[in-house]
């Protein structure tokens, strides 16, 4: 979905390649001084569904990366993962030391991945896995499958929100504006300050929420909105508080700067800048990803491995 009718947000590049991360040409790698993979099969629905190619692309295709950007000499090498990793975690919040409880394909898929990196032999080549928590907020490719986005979208197209589990599990959450510093930090980062291979949680203390909190601060922002958890639901075993004190002493100065007042109110106004106004909105080929790469298929343009059909 890109948000509004103007150019897409990929014309800020300044050279663009157009292929399967899968198949990546070496030659792409030459004369880089940093790479930021975020490619990726990405949320819980997807990987469910394409478990198969969640473990090629998340897995297979990044380690695959991080070797030949050692062997092109690249000297950064930045990783996307997630503070789903930790899974079912009650009690304290968890530390990078921590044992993980991946739930997923999604989040099993970035376990691995950052071990296998840990392994590889990167030359002199700096390597960080951000652990990103749960992202949010507006920008020019908007996500609604996220939790904070979905109940924004939800409140300004009916009126309601419905939580589908009992409100009770616990979300990190990171503004995108906030993932971006995280990743400048990150490509400029001396090994001298966190090692060779880093592993870091990425967000703030401050952004551990439970779901019900995320429902009722998007409804302090739009009065008139309806809740309705369901009570009844099974109990959500993802649920996990992050401790972010690692990154707050390495990264000082690339802290999270918004709140989740903020986060909010920049989703209500894209959104309405969006023009987005169908209630049916998680039903929709063109604003959930799901749905997309199903129509996809069906129409016979991707295959079931997700690649396009010639």
């Amino acid at each position: 979905l890109t948000a509004g009718d103007g150019p897409w947000p990929e014309r800020h590049l300044n050279a663009q390649y157009v292929g399967d991360v899968r198949e990546l040409p070496p030659t792409l790698l030459r004369g880089m001084d940093a790479v930021v993979h975020l490619a990726a099969v990405s949320n819980d629905p997807i990987g469910s569904r394409f478990e198969k190619v969640t473990d090629q692309v998340n897995r297979l295709a990044s380690v695959r990366l991080a070797r030949l950007a050692a062997e092109a000499g690249v000297a950064h090498f930045v990783f996307a993962s997630s503070c789903s990793v930790y899974g079912a975690a009650e009690g304290e919040a968890r530390k990078e030391s921590d044992p993980l409880g991946p739930l997923t394909a999604y989040a099993r898929s970035k376990v691995m991945t950052e071990g296998a990196l840990a392994q590889i032999d990167s030359g002199g080549m700096a390597i960080t896995c951000l652990r990103f928590a749960t992202a949010c907020g507006m920008s020019d490719r908007l996500r609604l499958d996220l939790v904070l986005n979905d109940f924004v979208a939800a409140a300004l197209t009916s009126g309601a929100i419905t939580v589908l589990s009992d409100g009770t599990p616990w979300r990190p959450l990171v503004d995108v504006r906030d993932m971006a510093r995280a990743i400048e930090w990150a490509i400029a980062r001396s090994p001298e300050h966190g090692g060779r291979v880093l592993t870091v949680n990425v967000g703030s203390s401050e952004r551990n929420h439970s779901v019900r909190e995320l429902a009722e601060a998007v409804m302090a922002e739009l009065p008139g909105t309806s809740l309705s958890v369901n009570t009844a639901a099974p109990r959500d075993a993802r649920s996990y508080r992050v401790d972010f004190s690692l990154f707050a002493r390495l990264a000082p100065r690339h802290q999270p700067q918004f709140a989740l007042r903020d986060s909010i109110s920049s989703l209500i106004d894209g959104v309405r800048a969006a023009g987005i106004q169908d209630r049916e909105f998680r039903d929709s080929t063109r604003m959930i990803r799901l749905h997309t790469l199903a129509a996809l298929i069906e129409s016979g343009r991707l295959n079931h491995d997700l690649r396009w059909v010639a």
